[in-house]
């Protein structure tokens, strides 16, 4: 079934967004069609993926809500607008189970607006200067819309939109795929662009989350997931021992966008090679934590360890490993989210690991390039492995 969800992604290709809908409906009659709202879709002992309508957006378009649980007390919550990662609840030292990503209570309240809060950024995640780059020779304008600089993919941007989305089973695991095919010309971007996004649950509490896009012209792309983690499940994060694997990291100017040189982070607030308690030199970083890192990797290097990040009160312990050169650390520093359910989250409630490329490089030579050219096709894998420290 795996590879034949692929293979209509594949011929979905440059046909547009309508293609996308066409092959994923055939997908979808080839394994016997779709199934109900409340039916389980998973048969892996112990593993289950389960569906139910979420909500409709303001033009009508049906948004899916796919649960995927383990037997080792994990379940992670996915919803079809802006592939995003609305739960993930893991078991503390105690076996009590929280959700230790930020999220809201419903549907209606995602859609009135947030700030990413667990979805899936693109064409480009993180910022772009001035809304401008140019590529063979020719200057694209995007939206600019984070003060002089496009941020997250624009107005519209990926995290915005509805993807469709299947079941997967594997042995040991359960998941599920989503597809957006992204118009030539869509918020200024060159190129169709079909995305997918794969969350897959392990039945050893590892979260895979798996990218790849192809494009029918030159473009650019870097994806990321924007969860906010907590894993105090409540509170500010301040507390939390972050170490990052990286000897360097990018310096930004008064927009952040980064300067271009890579620096070290020895003797500096940026220093979290070794565990550290994330408020513990904040406040001498000027507005908080909003910077990339460049990882500590070699040219060998695929899946490696990026960062780790303990609570010492509930216990929980994640790991998170990438096959991307940077990792965007963010504080929540202007965060003040209050939502009529119920919801309130301030000043540093979580904290944001984005796995990527880094920012503004369609402009920077000397960075990784994030040029995604015909007939390649872009990849990144992100695992988060959850455990529990006594």
């Amino acid at each position: 079934m795996y590879a034949s969800r692929r293979r209509f992604l594949a011929l979905a290709t440059g046909m547009g967004a309508c293609g996308a809908v066409i092959a994923l409906d055939a997908w979808r009659e080839a394994c016997g069609g779709e199934r109900s709202n409340e039916e389980s879709a998973g048969s892996t002992t112990q593993m289950t993926i389960n569906k139910q309508t979420f909500g409709k957006t303001r033009d009508g378009a049906k948004v899916d809500l796919y649960t995927l649980t383990n037997a080792a007390g994990m379940k992670v919550r996915v919803m079809t607008c802006g592939a995003t990662l609305i739960g993930v609840d893991v078991p503390d030292r105690s076996g009590r189970r929280d959700n230790v990503t930020l999220s809201l209570n419903s549907f209606a309240e995602y859609d009135s607006g947030h700030p990413c809060l667990g979805s899936v950024c693109g064409r480009y995640a993180n910022r772009i200067a001035k809304g401008k780059f140019t590529l063979d020779g020719v200057e694209y304008e995007l939206a600019t819309n984070n003060g002089p600089n496009h941020l997250h993919g624009g107005n519209a941007g990926f995290h915005k939109v509805v993807w469709k989305a299947e079941p997967e089973e594997r042995t040991g695991s359960v998941g599920v795929a989503l597809a957006y095919v992204s118009r030539d010309g869509e918020e200024g971007y060159p190129g169709t662009l079909t995305a997918t996004v794969t969350y897959t649950l392990t039945a050893d509490n590892r979260l895979k989350i798996e990218y790849t896009a192809e494009s029918d012209r030159p473009t650019v792309v870097n994806l990321t997931n924007h969860a906010y983690w907590n894993l105090a499940a409540s509170g500010d994060i301040l507390g939390h021992e972050l170490s990052i694997n990286a000897d360097r990291y990018l310096p930004v100017g008064e927009t952040q966008i980064p300067l271009g040189e890579l620096r070290p982070v020895e003797g500096t607030p940026m220093d979290f090679r070794q565990p550290t308690a994330v408020g513990s030199r904040i406040a001498q970083v000027p507005g908080g934590y909003d910077h990339c890192y460049v990882l500590n990797k070699s040219p060998k290097d695929q899946l490696s360890l990026a960062a780790t990040v303990y609570d010492p009160k509930s216990g929980c312990f994640m790991e998170v490993y990438t096959t991307e050169p940077g990792v965007q650390l963010y504080t929540a520093n202007s965060l003040n989210l209050s939502k009529p359910g119920g919801t309130h989250y301030g000043k540093h409630y979580g904290l944001c690991l984005e796995t990527q490329h880094f920012p503004d490089s369609p402009n920077h030579p000397q960075f990784p390039s994030t040029v995604l050219r015909l007939g390649k096709t872009y990849k990144q894998v992100t695992v988060h492995k959850f455990s529990v420290r006594k």
